[in-house]
């Protein structure tokens, strides 16, 4: 993942942690409806600055992979305000700090637009779950080939890689979900009054 160091990683924690709060606002059933029933042993790999706290029941094993302090930072404090215990560990999603077949779900909510490898990603999201764990996701993607939205999503491409992170606005993450070789995956498709990254996904994939 992107190294999360300087200025623009630290304006970024503070753009991300004041809007959240907004971003929630559009997707809050979905996420409801996501996470309603997540249980045991979960990894929320990149929770930022705790936008999906609020939405985990109290009595999971949580623990939070974030590489950047400056989320971390926040994280706390949201953890705090919502009473949610979580364990944070540093590290990236293409390489994750935890034994094979530990973890009951992992969850990832606007992540894989920004590691440095969707492939390795999901390879090692597959390692960490337990035999019938489930991958809980929702991301912006690419809009669909054509279209001007996709074109405009390749223009501002570089600009916005740097100012969020690493963040692709165009990648065709259900894709890389699919192929990744899950028993068993459910995608589904939406939109999002967003400028640039409308387009999304949301869903399951069970090893």
């Amino acid at each position: 993942m992107t190294k999360h160091t300087g200025f623009t990683s630290r304006l970024n924690a503070w753009l991300l942690h004041k809007g959240s709060e907004r971003y929630n606002e559009k997707v809050n059933e979905r996420k409801r409806s996501l996470l309603l029933d997540v249980s045991g042993r979960v990894l929320e790999i990149g929770p930022g600055t705790g936008a999906n706290l609020e939405y985990y029941p109290k009595d999971i094993s949580l623990i939070g992979l974030e590489p950047s302090p400056f989320m971390q930072h926040y994280l706390k404090e949201k953890a705090k305000q919502f009473k949610q215990e979580i364990e944070i560990i540093t590290g990236t999603a293409e390489n994750i700090p935890l034994s094979d077949d530990s973890v009951d779900a992992v969850v990832s909510t606007l992540v894989l637009c920004s590691v440095d490898n969707p492939d390795d990603t999901l390879s090692e999201i597959k390692r960490v779950l337990k035999p019938g764990g489930q991958f809980l996701f929702m991301e912006h993607v690419a809009a669909p080939e054509g279209t001007s939205l996709r074109k405009a999503q390749r223009w501002v491409e570089p600009l916005w890689k740097h100012m969020a992170d690493g963040c692709h606005p165009d990648r065709e993450t259900w894709e890389a979900i699919e192929n990744a070789g899950f028993d068993y995956v459910e995608i589904e498709h939406f939109r999002l009054s967003l400028p640039v990254v409308g387009p999304h996904i949301m869903g399951r994939a069970v090893k």
